[in-house]
Protein backbone atom coordinates (compact mmCIF):
# COMPACT_ATOMS: atom_id res chain seq x y z
CA UNK A 1 0.00 0.00 0.00
CA UNK A 2 0.86 3.50 -0.98
CA UNK A 3 2.62 5.74 2.11
CA UNK A 4 0.08 8.75 3.43
CA UNK A 5 2.33 11.26 1.52
CA UNK A 6 2.43 9.88 -2.10
CA UNK A 7 -1.68 9.57 -1.65
CA UNK A 8 -1.84 12.96 -0.64
CA UNK A 9 0.69 14.17 -3.42
CA UNK A 10 -1.74 12.23 -5.86
CA UNK A 11 -4.91 13.49 -4.55
CA UNK A 12 -3.61 16.97 -5.14
CA UNK A 13 -2.77 16.34 -8.42
CA UNK A 14 -6.21 15.33 -9.93
CA UNK A 15 -7.93 18.01 -7.79
CA UNK A 16 -5.65 20.69 -9.86
CA UNK A 17 -6.15 18.57 -13.34
CA UNK A 18 -9.70 18.77 -12.43
CA UNK A 19 -10.04 22.13 -12.33
CA UNK A 20 -7.98 22.76 -15.37
CA UNK A 21 -11.03 20.66 -16.71
CA UNK A 22 -13.83 22.14 -15.17
CA UNK A 23 -12.38 26.19 -16.49
CA UNK A 24 -11.96 24.64 -20.51
CA UNK A 25 -15.77 22.86 -20.32
CA UNK A 26 -17.09 26.63 -19.35
CA UNK A 27 -14.69 27.92 -22.06
CA UNK A 28 -15.93 25.33 -24.20
CA UNK A 29 -20.10 26.27 -23.18
CA UNK A 30 -19.11 29.91 -23.85
CA UNK A 31 -17.80 29.35 -27.23
CA UNK A 32 -20.76 26.67 -28.20
CA UNK A 33 -23.40 29.38 -27.61
CA UNK A 34 -21.86 31.66 -29.85
CA UNK A 35 -20.92 29.22 -32.09
CA UNK A 36 -24.52 27.50 -32.52
CA UNK A 37 -26.33 30.52 -32.61
CA UNK A 38 -23.81 31.52 -35.85
CA UNK A 39 -24.37 28.13 -37.45
CA UNK A 40 -28.19 28.40 -37.09
CA UNK A 41 -28.52 31.70 -38.54
CA UNK A 42 -26.59 30.45 -41.54
CA UNK A 43 -28.47 27.48 -42.22
CA UNK A 44 -31.53 28.40 -43.68
CA UNK A 45 -29.93 30.62 -46.46
CA UNK A 46 -27.70 28.06 -47.22
CA UNK A 47 -30.75 25.72 -47.62
CA UNK A 48 -32.18 27.96 -49.62
CA UNK A 49 -29.85 28.42 -52.22
CA UNK A 50 -29.53 24.91 -52.28
CA UNK A 51 -32.77 24.42 -53.24
CA UNK A 52 -32.80 27.28 -55.51
CA UNK A 53 -29.90 25.64 -57.63
CA UNK A 54 -31.29 22.52 -56.73
CA UNK A 55 -34.78 23.65 -58.89
CA UNK A 56 -32.62 25.35 -61.99
CA UNK A 57 -29.76 22.54 -62.86
CA UNK A 58 -32.11 20.71 -64.55
CA UNK A 59 -33.01 23.09 -67.54
CA UNK A 60 -29.45 24.33 -67.99
CA UNK A 61 -27.18 22.75 -70.69
CA UNK A 62 -24.00 22.23 -68.66
CA UNK A 63 -21.92 22.12 -72.01
CA UNK A 64 -22.24 26.11 -72.01
CA UNK A 65 -20.93 26.46 -68.70
CA UNK A 66 -17.28 25.31 -67.81
CA UNK A 67 -18.09 25.21 -64.11
CA UNK A 68 -20.89 22.70 -65.30
CA UNK A 69 -18.84 20.20 -66.89
CA UNK A 70 -19.31 16.66 -65.57
CA UNK A 71 -16.15 14.91 -66.94
CA UNK A 72 -14.46 11.69 -66.01
CA UNK A 73 -13.45 11.88 -62.86
CA UNK A 74 -9.54 11.76 -63.00
CA UNK A 75 -8.55 13.88 -59.99
CA UNK A 76 -10.58 14.53 -56.98
CA UNK A 77 -9.09 17.00 -54.23
CA UNK A 78 -10.37 16.10 -50.60
CA UNK A 79 -11.08 18.96 -48.13
CA UNK A 80 -10.50 17.81 -44.50
CA UNK A 81 -11.53 20.20 -42.06
CA UNK A 82 -9.94 19.13 -38.18
CA UNK A 83 -9.18 21.31 -35.04
CA UNK A 84 -6.59 23.36 -34.31
CA UNK A 85 -6.57 22.08 -30.99
CA UNK A 86 -7.30 18.53 -28.91
CA UNK A 87 -9.55 17.30 -25.84
CA UNK A 88 -12.28 16.84 -27.77
CA UNK A 89 -12.64 13.66 -27.77
CA UNK A 90 -13.54 11.95 -31.09
CA UNK A 91 -13.58 14.74 -32.92
CA UNK A 92 -10.44 15.12 -34.95
CA UNK A 93 -9.72 11.07 -35.03
CA UNK A 94 -12.89 10.67 -36.58
CA UNK A 95 -13.07 13.26 -39.51
CA UNK A 96 -9.11 11.90 -39.83
CA UNK A 97 -10.17 8.60 -40.15
CA UNK A 98 -13.35 9.11 -42.95
CA UNK A 99 -10.22 11.32 -44.71
CA UNK A 100 -8.05 8.58 -45.09
CA UNK A 101 -10.55 5.74 -46.02
CA UNK A 102 -12.20 7.90 -48.80
CA UNK A 103 -8.76 8.68 -50.57
CA UNK A 104 -7.04 5.16 -50.17
CA UNK A 105 -9.93 3.79 -52.12
CA UNK A 106 -10.08 6.65 -54.55
CA UNK A 107 -6.26 6.03 -55.28
CA UNK A 108 -3.23 8.11 -53.76
CA UNK A 109 -2.11 8.70 -56.51
CA UNK A 110 -4.68 10.42 -58.30
CA UNK A 111 -5.70 12.51 -55.01
CA UNK A 112 -5.09 15.93 -53.55
CA UNK A 113 -5.48 17.05 -49.87
CA UNK A 114 -6.33 20.27 -48.37
CA UNK A 115 -5.60 20.44 -44.65
CA UNK A 116 -7.84 22.79 -42.44
CA UNK A 117 -7.07 22.70 -38.89
CA UNK A 118 -3.59 21.64 -37.35
CA UNK A 119 -4.75 18.30 -36.35
CA UNK A 120 -5.32 17.31 -39.53
CA UNK A 121 -1.85 19.19 -40.46
CA UNK A 122 0.22 17.24 -37.90
CA UNK A 123 -1.33 14.20 -39.10
CA UNK A 124 -1.36 13.89 -42.88
CA UNK A 125 2.38 15.88 -42.91
CA UNK A 126 4.42 12.81 -41.95
CA UNK A 127 1.98 10.41 -44.64
CA UNK A 128 2.51 9.99 -48.01
CA UNK A 129 -0.76 12.15 -48.78
CA UNK A 130 -0.56 15.20 -51.75
CA UNK A 131 -1.03 17.47 -49.88
CA UNK A 132 -1.31 21.06 -52.08
CA UNK A 133 -2.25 23.58 -48.78
CA UNK A 134 -2.84 23.64 -45.58
CA UNK A 135 -4.30 25.91 -43.17
CA UNK A 136 -3.19 26.11 -38.86
CA UNK A 137 -4.47 28.36 -36.56
CA UNK A 138 -7.37 28.64 -38.96
CA UNK A 139 -10.27 29.05 -36.45
CA UNK A 140 -8.61 32.06 -34.36
CA UNK A 141 -10.18 34.63 -36.47
CA UNK A 142 -12.55 32.42 -39.01
CA UNK A 143 -14.91 34.82 -41.09
CA UNK A 144 -16.71 34.51 -44.17
CA UNK A 145 -13.66 35.83 -46.04
CA UNK A 146 -11.57 32.34 -45.28
CA UNK A 147 -14.42 30.26 -47.04
CA UNK A 148 -14.85 32.66 -49.67
CA UNK A 149 -10.62 32.83 -50.24
CA UNK A 150 -11.41 28.83 -50.19
CA UNK A 151 -14.10 28.49 -52.51
CA UNK A 152 -12.70 30.85 -55.20
CA UNK A 153 -9.60 29.05 -55.44
CA UNK A 154 -11.57 25.77 -55.85
CA UNK A 155 -14.04 26.99 -58.32
CA UNK A 156 -10.84 28.16 -60.24
CA UNK A 157 -9.20 24.69 -60.22
CA UNK A 158 -11.78 23.19 -61.22
CA UNK A 159 -13.17 25.38 -64.16
CA UNK A 160 -9.18 25.19 -65.74
CA UNK A 161 -9.69 21.16 -65.28
CA UNK A 162 -6.85 20.87 -62.39
CA UNK A 163 -9.21 18.84 -60.53
CA UNK A 164 -12.53 16.67 -61.20
CA UNK A 165 -14.01 16.53 -58.11
CA UNK A 166 -14.02 17.73 -54.85
CA UNK A 167 -15.24 16.24 -51.61
CA UNK A 168 -15.71 18.18 -48.32
CA UNK A 169 -15.03 16.04 -44.95
CA UNK A 170 -16.12 17.46 -42.29
CA UNK A 171 -18.58 17.24 -38.81
CA UNK A 172 -22.02 18.24 -38.77
CA UNK A 173 -23.63 19.44 -35.72
CA UNK A 174 -26.73 17.71 -34.74
CA UNK A 175 -26.80 17.72 -31.04
CA UNK A 176 -24.21 19.01 -28.16
CA UNK A 177 -24.18 15.09 -27.88
CA UNK A 178 -23.74 14.28 -31.21
CA UNK A 179 -21.75 15.26 -34.24
CA UNK A 180 -22.00 13.31 -37.40
CA UNK A 181 -18.89 13.07 -40.42
CA UNK A 182 -20.40 13.96 -43.26
CA UNK A 183 -18.65 13.89 -46.88
CA UNK A 184 -20.16 16.27 -49.32
CA UNK A 185 -19.23 16.74 -53.22
CA UNK A 186 -19.28 20.20 -54.05
CA UNK A 187 -17.75 19.37 -57.46
CA UNK A 188 -19.28 17.91 -60.04
CA UNK A 189 -22.74 20.06 -58.80
CA UNK A 190 -25.40 17.82 -58.55
CA UNK A 191 -28.83 18.19 -57.95
CA UNK A 192 -31.41 16.88 -56.06
CA UNK A 193 -35.57 16.14 -57.04
CA UNK A 194 -37.77 18.74 -56.06
CA UNK A 195 -41.38 19.09 -55.29
CA UNK A 196 -43.60 19.53 -58.22
CA UNK A 197 -45.01 22.66 -56.62
CA UNK A 198 -41.47 24.02 -56.08
CA UNK A 199 -40.68 23.67 -60.41
CA UNK A 200 -39.32 26.56 -61.81
CA UNK A 201 -41.78 25.61 -65.03
CA UNK A 202 -44.17 28.51 -64.69
CA UNK A 203 -41.57 30.88 -63.82
CA UNK A 204 -39.88 33.80 -65.40
CA UNK A 205 -36.07 34.59 -65.16
CA UNK A 206 -34.73 37.77 -65.60
CA UNK A 207 -31.71 37.34 -66.73
CA UNK A 208 -31.71 34.26 -68.28
CA UNK A 209 -31.12 30.51 -66.06
CA UNK A 210 -28.12 30.38 -67.57
CA UNK A 211 -26.50 34.11 -66.63
CA UNK A 212 -28.20 33.11 -63.13
CA UNK A 213 -26.35 30.10 -62.69
CA UNK A 214 -23.05 31.43 -64.29
CA UNK A 215 -23.29 34.10 -60.91
CA UNK A 216 -24.62 32.24 -58.81
CA UNK A 217 -22.58 28.99 -58.37
CA UNK A 218 -19.17 30.25 -57.30
CA UNK A 219 -21.47 32.47 -54.38
CA UNK A 220 -23.41 29.02 -53.52
CA UNK A 221 -20.11 27.42 -53.33
CA UNK A 222 -18.60 30.02 -50.67
CA UNK A 223 -21.84 29.97 -48.50
CA UNK A 224 -21.89 26.27 -49.00
CA UNK A 225 -18.11 26.21 -47.40
CA UNK A 226 -19.01 28.94 -44.70
CA UNK A 227 -21.77 26.71 -43.34
CA UNK A 228 -19.35 23.49 -43.27
CA UNK A 229 -17.08 25.70 -41.60
CA UNK A 230 -19.72 26.85 -39.02
CA UNK A 231 -21.16 23.06 -38.44
CA UNK A 232 -17.36 21.77 -37.32
CA UNK A 233 -16.81 24.66 -35.28
CA UNK A 234 -19.90 24.55 -33.41
CA UNK A 235 -19.60 20.75 -33.36
CA UNK A 236 -15.79 21.38 -32.11
CA UNK A 237 -17.11 23.24 -29.06
CA UNK A 238 -19.40 20.64 -28.22
CA UNK A 239 -17.27 17.77 -28.62
CA UNK A 240 -14.82 19.40 -26.14
CA UNK A 241 -16.96 20.40 -23.90
CA UNK A 242 -18.68 17.05 -23.52
CA UNK A 243 -15.15 15.50 -23.20
CA UNK A 244 -14.12 18.02 -20.81
CA UNK A 245 -17.05 17.19 -18.46
CA UNK A 246 -16.65 13.54 -18.85
CA UNK A 247 -12.91 13.95 -17.55
CA UNK A 248 -14.35 16.32 -14.72
CA UNK A 249 -16.42 13.61 -13.68
CA UNK A 250 -13.73 10.71 -14.03
CA UNK A 251 -11.28 13.22 -11.62
CA UNK A 252 -14.15 13.32 -9.31
CA UNK A 253 -14.18 9.69 -9.26
CA UNK A 254 -10.17 9.14 -8.89
CA UNK A 255 -10.23 11.84 -5.66
CA UNK A 256 -13.36 9.73 -3.91
CA UNK A 257 -10.85 6.11 -4.70
CA UNK A 258 -7.69 7.85 -3.79
CA UNK A 259 -9.54 9.46 -0.63
CA UNK A 260 -11.01 6.37 0.33
CA UNK A 261 -7.47 4.66 -0.23
CA UNK A 262 -6.19 7.54 2.23
CA UNK A 263 -8.29 6.70 4.92
CA UNK A 264 -7.63 3.01 4.80
CA UNK A 265 -4.01 3.56 4.96
CA UNK A 266 -4.40 6.15 7.58
CA UNK A 267 -6.54 3.91 9.64
CA UNK A 268 -3.36 0.94 9.49
CA UNK A 269 -1.10 3.50 10.16
CA UNK A 270 -2.84 4.18 13.81
CA UNK A 271 -3.47 0.66 14.01
CA UNK A 272 0.24 -0.45 13.79
CA UNK A 273 1.14 2.47 15.98
CA UNK A 274 -1.51 1.35 19.33
CA UNK A 275 -0.26 -2.24 18.54
CA UNK A 276 3.40 -1.35 18.97
CA UNK A 277 2.47 1.13 22.07
CA UNK A 278 0.48 -1.85 23.38
CA UNK A 279 3.16 -4.47 22.94
CA UNK A 280 6.23 -2.32 24.00
CA UNK A 281 3.80 -1.67 27.44
CA UNK A 282 3.34 -4.99 27.58
CA UNK A 283 7.04 -5.83 27.44
CA UNK A 284 7.95 -3.04 30.31
CA UNK A 285 5.20 -4.88 32.70
CA UNK A 286 6.96 -7.97 32.09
Amino acid sequence: MANLKDIRNKIKSVKSIQQVTKAMKMVAAAKLRKSQDNMEKARPYSGSMQETINSILPDINRSLLPILDNRPIKKSLFIVVSADRGMAGGFNANVIKRTENEINAFGKDNSELICIGKKAYDHFKVRNYNMVKHYVDFWNDLKFNSAKSIGDDIVERYRNKEIDSVHFIYNEFKSVASQIVRSEKLFPLEYREIDSDKSTDSKVFMPSKDEIVRTLIPKYINVQIWQYFLESNASEQAARMLAMENATENAGEMISDLSLEYNKARQAAITTEIIEIVSGANALEA
